[in-house]
C-alpha cells in the first residue's frame, strides 16, 4: 500500500499554526491539530492576528484529531466551526477536560463576548468531543475497501498531549500503512506528567522539530537552577517576571516552586532563626503570585486530572501537600486586583514572583507587568519556555542582555531589568529525545516529513537523522521545507 497522500495547513515552514490534513482515499481525510499561527508566522501564512481564516475546503474531511491544546494546536478551531466543518473532534480524556477552557477564550478574544453566544458555542464543541483513552483503537471509517482507524498515545508535554497513530488498511490488497504524527513531543523528567514511550513502528512519520537544532541542559538539576536564578534575581527586592503558557508550563512550574518552598520550610524547622540569613530570600513567606484567570482555571482543571498524574506528583499529595494549592500562591483574578497588584510591585521594595500570560508576551497582563518593569534595574525576567521569532518575548531575549529594547503595542520600552533563560524547562523534546522517537521503534519509519520548527532546527535534525540511518545502514526520505 503506497503511503496516503498528506497536506500542510500550519507549521510546515514554521513552528506555530500546526494543521495537517491526512487523506484516507480519494475523497475522505482527517485533519490533525487546527492551530493559531503567532509571530512571524502570522505574515508568512497571509493571516492577520485576529483573522486566520480556514483557506482549504473541507469538504470529505471525517474528523478533527487534537494531539494537544496549546492555541498553536487548536486556536483555529473557532474558525473551522464558522468555516462549516460538522465532524467530531476526538481528543485525550484529559484534553476533552481541558480544550473548552482554552476554545471559551479564544471564542472571546476572536468572535465575541456576548455570554450567551459563549455559551451555545462550548455547548456545540462540547457535543463535538469524543474522549478516547490512551492506547485504544477508534474506527475512523469501515467501508468494503477500508478500515482506518486511530489511537493515542502519551507524549508528555502537557497534560493530555499526545501523539497519533493512524492505521490504514486495504482490505482488498491486504496492505497497510501506519502513519504517526507527534505533536509536541514532550522532554523526560517533566513534572506531574506521566512518561512517553515511542511507537512500535511507523511507514510515514510526521515529526515536530521545534529544538532539532539543540540539546537541553541537565534537566535533573533543574529545580536547583529555577532557585538560584530566584535567589539572584530578588537579591534587589524586585519582581520576577515570568512569562509562562497558561496551561501546561505554569501549572510545571508552580509544582517546582511548591517544592522548593516546601524544603525550605523543612530546613527551618531545623536551624535556628538567626542561622538562616545566610539563606537570602525568605522563601516560605515569598508571595507567588499568579496573575492569570486563564491559568488559575487551567490549574483547577489540573488538580481535578490528579488521576492522569505521576507516580511523584500522587505521592506528593498522599502524604498531605497541595503541589498546585499551597498556601503562598496568591490568584489575581479581576483586573482591578490585577491594577492593584502590579501598582503595588512597582512601587514598593518587596521580593515576589509573578507568573502570568502570555507565554511569549504577545498579550495579556505580563505586558502590563513588562511595560512598568522592564526599565527598572531592581527586576527581572525569567524565560522558561520557546520564544518564536517574531514575538516579544524572542525580542527581549535577544536584546535585553545588551541593554536594548522591545516595542509593546507600538511604543519602545528599554530594557535594565534583568534577563534570564532556563532551557531545561522547555516542554519539548530536544534534539536527542526527537531522534530516540524514531530509533525507538522496532521498525523505523521509511519517510519522515518535518515539522514545527524554524528552518535552522529542521535542517540540523534532519541532517542528524540522515546521519543516523546511514549508519545503521537503513534508507530513509526526509521531507523538510528548508531544503
Amino acid at each position: 500500500m503506497s503511503l496516503p497522500k498528506l497536506l500542510h495547513h500550519g507549521a510546515h515552514e514554521g513552528v506555530t499554526g500546526s494543521c495537517h490534513q491526512l487523506f484516507l482515499d480519494a475523497n475522505y481525510s482527517v485533519l490533525i491539530d487546527c492551530g493559531l499561527f503567532q509571530g512571524t508566522d502570522v505574515s508568512r501564512n497571509g493571516a492577520r492576528e485576529h483573522n486566520q481564516a480556514i483557506d482549504f475546503p473541507l469538504e470529505g474531511v471525517r474528523a478533527l484529531i487534537i494531539t494537544h491544546v496549546h492555541a498553536d494546536h487548536v486556536g483555529r478551531i473557532p474558525y473551522l466551526l464558522a468555516a462549516g466543518f460538522k465532524g467530531p473532534i476526538l481528543c485525550s480524556i484529559p484534553s476533552a477536560k481541558l480544550l473548552p477552557i482554552v476554545l471559551e477564550d479564544a471564542f472571546k478574544l476572536t468572535f465575541s463576548r456576548d455570554q450567551r453566544q459563549v455559551e451555545r458555542y462550548i455547548d456545540e464543541v462540547q457535543r463535538r468531543v469524543v474522549a478516547l483513552p490512551y492506547d485504544h483503537w477508534f474506527t475512523l471509517q469501515r467501508s468494503a475497501g477500508l478500515l482506518a482507524r486511530v489511537r493515542l498515545q502519551r507524549a508528555a508535554h502537557m497534560l493530555g498531549s499526545a501523539y497519533v497513530e493512524l492505521d490504514l488498511d486495504d482490505r482488498q490488497s491486504q496492505a497497510s500503512c501506519r502513519v504517526v504524527f507527534s505533536g509536541d513531543l514532550g522532554a523526560p523528567g517533566a513534572a506531574i506528567l506521566k512518561p512517553s514511550a515511542a511507537p512500535e513502528r511507523a511507514d510515514m512519520l510526521i515529526l515536530e522539530s521545534t529544538y532539532g537544532d539543540r540539546l537541553h541542559k541537565d534537566r535533573s538539576t533543574r529545580r536547583q537552577r529555577l532557585e538560584r536564578v530566584v535567589e539572584h534575581a530578588l537579591a534587589n527586592n524586585g519582581t520576577v517576571l515570568i512569562p509562562a503558557f497558561s496551561v501546561g508550563r505554569t501549572q510545571e512550574l508552580l509544582y517546582e516552586l511548591e517544592d522548593i518552598i516546601h524544603h525550605r520550610q523543612l530546613e527551618q524547622a531545623v536551624v535556628d532563626a538567626p542561622a538562616l540569613s545566610h539563606m537570602g530570600v525568605d522563601w516560605p513567606r515569598l508571595p507567588i503570585i499568579l496573575d492569570s484567570p486563564l491559568a488559575s482555571r487551567f490549574t483547577q482543571a489540573y488538580r481535578e486530572l490528579k488521576a492522569f498524574w505521576n507516580d511523584e506528583a500522587q505521592a506528593r499529595v498522599d502524604s498531605g501537600r497541595r503541589p498546585l494549592a499551597f498556601d503562598q500562591l496568591i490568584t489575581v483574578d479581576s483586573h482591578a486586583d490585577h491594577q492593584k497588584t502590579l501598582n503595588y510591585l512597582v512601587s514598593t521594595a518587596r521580593a515576589a514572583i509573578v507568573i502570568a500570560g502570555s507565554g511569549m508576551c504577545t498579550s495579556g497582563r505580563i505586558v502590563n507587568y513588562l511595560k512598568a518593569m522592564l526599565g527598572d534595574a531592581r527586576h527581572d525576567v525569567l524565560f522558561t519556555g520557546y520564544q518564536a521569532r517574531g514575538t516579544p518575548g524572542q525580542a527581549i531575549q535577544r536584546f535585553g542582555p545588551r541593554q536594548g529594547y522591545v516595542e509593546l503595542d507600538g511604543q519602545r520600552y528599554s530594557i535594565h531589568a534583568g534577563i534570564h533563560s532556563i532551557g531545561s524547562y522547555s516542554a519539548h523534546a530536544d534534539q536527542a529525545g526527537l531522534v530516540n522517537f524514531v530509533t525507538d521503534m522496532n521498525e523505523w519509519p521509511g519517510e519522515i516529513r518535518l515539522v514545527h520548527g524554524e528552518a535552522q532546527a529542521r535542517h540540523s535534525l534532519k541532517e542528524v537523522l540522515a546521519r543516523t540511518y546511514a549508519e545503521a545502514r537503513r534508507h530513509v526520505v526526509i521531507v523538510s521545507s528548508d531544503t
